[in-house]
């Protein structure tokens, strides 16, 4: 199917942040833009937004002066609902009340012709309840666009049960004509990205309810060593806790109280408080002026190390042992079963397991497990645990081999997976299942992480890299360790470590 034409007049329902972004990018396309909302004037000020918006492009040399007035005049605003029967597609981006919509979307249908396009930005409702009750369903999709919408590159095309599939294929054709990067999506609770995403925040706020660092240090570590652009309680703090905990409460709902989607009392707490994050000048930080964001907490060491021991292949943590040497530190390999061993100190990276636990059941001494990172080569930080039998003399040792290759160490408490590590797996997890269940390709769902939120590396294709069989198994040492279903494996990852397959591709 080909994408709308670019004389094709596009309705925006809608003129908040969502709607005038949406607005914007339809102009910029090329389309005639018709811009409503129920608020008196409302319509005019967002266009008023968008043309100063578009005249910053142009003092920074990235739009023309022609075409910045091309594009205002692409734009108009209207008084009634009436003003939009002609229109091709229509967008509306209102409140995310079911009811509401519903309602207006049945004044649409008696509205617009036959063929016009009905799409909801709709970030959590199900499409096909939102078609529900109307005389023609399949003039119904999603069209979900993320904020900032002129900025953010995706666009998940979501199909209810009755979606016409020339609909979806139309509209995937014309976001992608829009400059976007659309994926295909079914009409399940959190479509992709809200689904997908729910254990970047859940893994953060557990690990702060059981005391294994503090926020500054947990953010500083999915940063620096996970390599994702924001830590979960600074992202959530600029998205709002109101928002975030609404969103896992609708898909816990919509999942029937699943755990694996359960909500965090740490953030209901902050909720209850009001302190919703920046727009309120407080959240896990405090953002009134002149107050410092605390640093991670980082472990020193004066001890001097000159040589360590790899016994046998480290798996992801072998570009570690490269970067050790161009730092001078000489490195005696040998046979064994994956461990790094300096001094008096044991070094592996963690397979889910406690590090007492491990050290007990594997027999080693002075154990000390290191965190997953995005690329060990260049990665500045990283977090490591160790168990109760551990010496002090052997931590420091192991403080400082890591300090010898560039690596500012963070100790967390003993908990299972550490912080990156079991951060990636329940994503890499809970996007198996998504798989499973029919709401996206692998390539839509590693598209949709990497464009709409930002991930370094999609969690398919993380899970790929590490290995089905090691992600697998640090899921079920998660789960025997807490004894919950929320850390239950998804049945693709073990059909495809049993196939020796691979999940993206």
């Amino acid at each position: 199917m080909a994408a709308l034409d670019n004389d094709a007049l596009v309705a925006v329902i809608g003129a908040g942040a969502m709607g005038a972004g949406i607005a914007q990018v339809a102009a910029q396309a090329g389309h005639p833009v018709r811009l409503y909302d129920t608020r008196p004037g409302a319509a005019e000020q967002a266009i008023e937004g968008i043309d100063r918006l578009l005249g910053r492009q142009v003092e920074k040399g990235k739009l023309a002066p022609d075409s910045r007035s091309v594009i205002r005049d692409r734009l108009q605003p209207v008084d009634t609902l009436d003003a939009l029967a002609d229109a091709h597609l229509v967008i509306e981006a209102i409140v995310e009340q079911l009811p509401v919509k519903q309602d207006l979307l049945r004044r649409l249908e008696g509205l617009c012709a036959t063929d016009c396009i009905l799409a909801s930005n709709t970030s959590s409702l199900s499409i096909t309840s939102l078609a529900a009750g109307l005389k023609h369903p399949e003039r119904v999709i999603g069209m979900h666009f993320f904020n900032p919408a002129p900025l953010m590159a995706l666009v998940e095309v979501v199909s209810g049960l009755a979606t016409a599939p020339s609909l979806a294929a139309t509209l995937y054709d014309t976001a992608r004509a829009w400059g976007k990067q659309p994926v295909h999506a079914r009409s399940t609770p959190g479509f992709i990205v809200n689904r997908v995403a729910r254990p970047f925040y859940a893994e953060s706020l557990r690990l702060l309810q059981e005391g294994a660092a503090d926020c500054a240090t947990l953010d500083a570590l999915l940063r620096d060593a996970g390599g994702f652009r924001m830590g979960a309680f600074e992202l959530t703090d600029l998205i709002g806790h109101d928002v975030n905990y609404a969103v896992t409460c609708s898909v816990f709902e919509a999942f029937y109280g699943d755990f694996r989607f359960q909500p965090s009392l740490v953030q209901k707490e902050l909720v209850d408080a009001g302190r919703l994050g920046r727009k309120t000048g407080q959240g896990f930080y405090s953002y009134t002026e002149g107050t410092e964001r605390p640093e991670p907490a980082t472990l020193t060491s004066q001890t001097s190390v000159k040589r360590c021991t790899v016994e046998g292949d480290l798996g992801a943590l072998q570009p570690l042992v490269e970067r050790l040497r161009a730092n001078g530190v000489g490195v005696t390999e040998r046979a064994g079963t994956g461990l790094l061993r300096v001094g008096d100190a044991t070094l592996a990276l963690s397979d889910g397991r406690l590090a007492s636990q491990r050290a007990r059941e594997d027999g080693l001494r002075n154990l000390v497990l290191l965190d997953l990172a995005l690329d060990y080569a260049s990665a500045p930080r990283l977090a490591i645990s160790h168990g109760a039998e551990c010496s002090a003399v052997a931590l420091d040792q192991a403080v400082a081999l890591l300090a010898r290759a560039g690596l500012s160490a963070c100790q967390v408490a003993d908990l299972p997976g550490l912080v990156v590590l079991r951060t990636v797996a329940m994503l890499a997890n809970e996007a198996a299942d998504a798989v499973l269940q029919g709401v996206a390709t692998p390539g839509d769902i590693d598209l949709a992480m990497r464009a709409g939120v930002n991930y370094p590396r999609g969690p398919l294709a993380w899970a790929d890299q590490l290995g089905i069989g090691y992600t697998l198994n640090v899921l079920d040492n998660l789960q025997r360790s807490y004894g919950e279903e929320r850390y239950r494996p998804s049945l693709l990852l073990r059909r495809t470590h049993a196939e020796g397959g691979r999940l993206h591709g």
